[in-house]
């Protein structure tokens, strides 16, 4: 059986093989011209993924089809450019893309970058003669936003009216937005004269206008080389929605984080479909601390302070990250697009990442019966043998810490965490069952590795509570399945992200003899090499973790997670591993399940909040909306009042009596920084819904 490394070595020599002497005499005579350092690439990226993917695909016709359809999805994304005759034109090539990229061959993708070049050019014309004139918001029209549902204009006439509606509904918003402002500031004083309808539309155009002068401009300076990564992607992507390309500059930008040294605002962002996504938040950031940015929102704009936001749709990774970043107590304003595709405004104050933060901390909820508290924000491990920490140890000590205080049970808070080390997460399982397998990890070819506990010894033996929401990711899933699995506690909330599978980087450069080193550097490919499986035997891939009691949440009828990606492995099961259920005592969960239900189906906030998730729902798949300015702010102030009344019975609920462990007490009244930070993760943990109900599931239990 050939190792993953070797394999990679072996496609390399094929490489080689392939292009032969007489194409390497070429490229050493005369320097590697463009076109024949992507011939080398493509070749070598298609057959690392064949050889070395975790569920390669085969390179033909079915395979071109594929690649044709997310390739043209990324090239247009919101059918502003292309016509239906130019898709027509590139329909022509889609099942001759696998030929293609066998001989070397980009007839197809300059075929379609010539397309693309061509009606930028028309475009930038019509959003200047549109914006000319003013918006009539009185009439009745409407405008379909989401762009599964539009269909490529058939004409020039079409595609500008499509951009008259697109313009139009773009100033809707900012007209809406700012005369609720100016009736909020009205109604409290405000002294600044007031501006009539028709001056804040002709402000509106003015600021969309510069915002696509600053788009066009950028859009301009992209050359072909810039979409290349596009064009192998949509190949790349096919295999799995987590193996992707890296031209060598996209590698340094990979997955950049806001954090460490740099000052900003703590997220780690990526490009795609020529939108800049948050893929993770970083624990202790502000953007953490703040709470209204999340894994999985869309930056559409950017803004310093009270300054004119800047348009990042289109925007480079890098540029974008640079204006996102800043000086520590500076302003920075996004304006998001969230998962449901409702827009927020949100500030953030830019400072240094507190790395203490995302480190495991816990508290003490006082009763009869005290129960601890742990929040995990990570499963974190001191990978390069610095002597730094690791999470499985932090847990352990904070477990100990909380038995010195009599603690009867535990609540695991596992929520927004995206995972992390996977050994943590054995020694993490291990603190609460006697010993056996925590997860099984499967390559492409033979047996899986169980990865076990072997410790005997079990640090606590109480009831334990694990609370988990759409954002708990791949180890964390793995955690919760291990306790559910072992019915060794309650996994609490919604259901997880979904996300199974295991991915390395591999240096392309590396695969490939010196004799082609004149066309290095290729760049990164990064694979999907294995998938993560319960003790069960299911893999946590699409289907993630069902919690044993489900709590209403904002995202439940939402789609969301790994099911919702394109091309996403699919669920599957191997054998289950040899283990034995926790018995001492036998978990009661159907008497906790009903009990549960009853004190939700009462509860007013869950209500609101199980509402709300429908409102939202019913927003998502409701994807025409109205260009009528009292339609669009009627809808609008609905929204802020059903919003303000759950935060307003969110406000009245009983607080938590919690307490700051003893052994913290001394070492946060010698850091007053940290003392405030614990203060605010505090006041938090006291009103927060879930840990509430957390606390009453071992309640019944103890």
């Amino acid at each position: 059986m050939l190792s993953l490394k070797t394999k990679l070595v072996a496609y390399g020599t094929a490489a080689s093989v392939v292009f032969g002497i007489a194409s390497y005499k070429l490229l050493e005579k005369d320097g590697p011209t463009a076109t024949q350092k992507n011939e080398v690439l493509a070749k070598v990226l298609m057959q690392g993924l064949s050889s070395a993917h975790y569920s390669p695909e085969n390179l033909d016709d079915n395979l071109s089809k594929k690649a044709f359809a997310l390739y043209l999805e990324r090239l247009d994304y919101n059918k502003k450019f292309l016509l239906k005759s130019d898709v027509d034109q590139l329909a022509k090539y889609q099942t001759q893309l696998d030929d293609e990229i066998k001989n070397g061959s980009f007839k197809f993708f300059d075929l379609s970058m010539t397309l693309l070049n061509k009606r930028l050019k028309e475009a930038e014309g019509y959003y200047k003669e549109i914006l000319d004139k003013p918006f009539d918001f009185t009439k009745e029209e409407s405008i379909e936003v989401k762009p599964d549902k539009i269909k490529f204009a058939t004409s020039q006439a079409a595609l500008k009216e499509e951009w008259r509606k697109y313009l139009k509904y773009q100033a809707l918003i900012r007209v809406a937005d700012a005369m609720d402002s100016q009736q909020k500031a009205d109604t409290v004083g405000n002294k600044e004269p007031l501006k009539s309808q028709a001056e804040i539309e002709a402000d509106a155009r003015k600021k969309i206008r510069e915002s696509y002068e600053e788009l066009f401009k950028r859009m301009s300076k992209l050359e072909n080389e810039d979409w290349r990564s596009t064009y192998f992607n949509a190949f790349a992507n096919i295999f799995d929605p987590h193996t992707e390309y890296f031209a060598p500059k996209e590698k340094e930008d990979f997955d950049i984080e806001f954090s460490g040294t740099l000052e900003g605002i703590g997220a780690v962002l990526t490009e795609k479909d020529g939108y800049i996504k948050v893929s993770e938040i970083t624990p202790g950031s502000p953007s953490y601390m703040q709470g209204d940015l999340k894994a999985g929102d869309m930056i559409l704009k950017v803004a310093q302070g009270s300054k004119e936001p800047v348009d990042v749709q289109g925007m480079r990774l890098d540029k974008a990250v640079s204006l996102i970043r800043g000086k520590k107590g500076t302003e920075v304003r996004l304006t998001v697009k969230k998962v449901d595709g409702s827009l927020k405004n949100i500030s953030i104050i830019r400072d240094v990442v507190v790395r203490e933060e995302g480190f495991a901390k816990s508290l003490l909820i006082n009763g009869p019966k005290p129960i601890g508290y742990i929040q995990l924000p990570a499963f974190y491990a001191d990978f390069n043998g610095t002597g730094g920490r690791n999470s499985g140890d932090d847990v352990a000590a904070e477990i100990e810490k909380l038995k010195q205080e009599n603690a009867q049970g535990i609540i695991l808070d596992l929520r927004n965490n995206g995972g992390g080390s996977l050994q943590d997460v054995v020694d993490m399982v291990g603190l609460f069952i006697k010993s056996g397998p925590v997860v099984q990890v499967k390559s492409a070819t033979g047996a899986p590795a169980v990865l076990v506990d072997r410790d005997p010894q079990v640090q606590f033996t109480g009831p334990l509570v694990v609370l988990v929401n759409e954002n708990s990711a791949s180890a964390s899933e793995i955690m919760a399945a291990a306790i559910q699995d072992y019915k060794r506690g309650v996994i609490v909330g919604s259901a997880t992200y979904g996300k199974g599978t295991v991915q390395q980087f591999f240096n392309l450069d590396q695969v490939l003899p010196a004799t082609f080193n004149n066309v290095k550097p290729l760049g990164h490919v990064k694979l999907t090499t294995q998938k993560y499986y319960r003790v069960s035997g299911g893999t946590t891939q699409m289907r993630g973790v069902t919690p044993d009691i489900q709590l209403p949440d904002t995202y439940s009828y939402l789609k969301y997670g790994e099911k919702e990606q394109e091309h996403a492995l699919p669920f599957d099961e191997i054998p289950a591993a040899k283990y034995t259920t926790w018995q001492s005592p036998v978990l009661p969960l159907e008497k906790l399940k009903a009990a549960s239900k009853a004190r939700i189906n009462s509860s007013s906030t869950f209500s609101l909040i199980n509402q709300g998730a429908m409102r939202l729902k019913d927003r998502s798949e409701a994807t025409l909306r109205s260009l009528k300015l009292t339609t669009y702010m009627a809808e609008e102030k609905k929204n802020q009042a059903e919003a303000k009344k759950l935060e307003d019975v969110r406000k009245n609920i009983p607080q938590l009596d919690v307490a700051t462990l003893k052994a913290d007490v001394a070492k946060l009244a010698a850091d007053t920084s940290a003392s405030a930070r614990f203060s605010a993760f505090t006041r938090n943990a006291k009103k927060d819904l879930y840990i509430q109900e957390a606390v009453a599931i071992l309640k019944d239990e103890l």
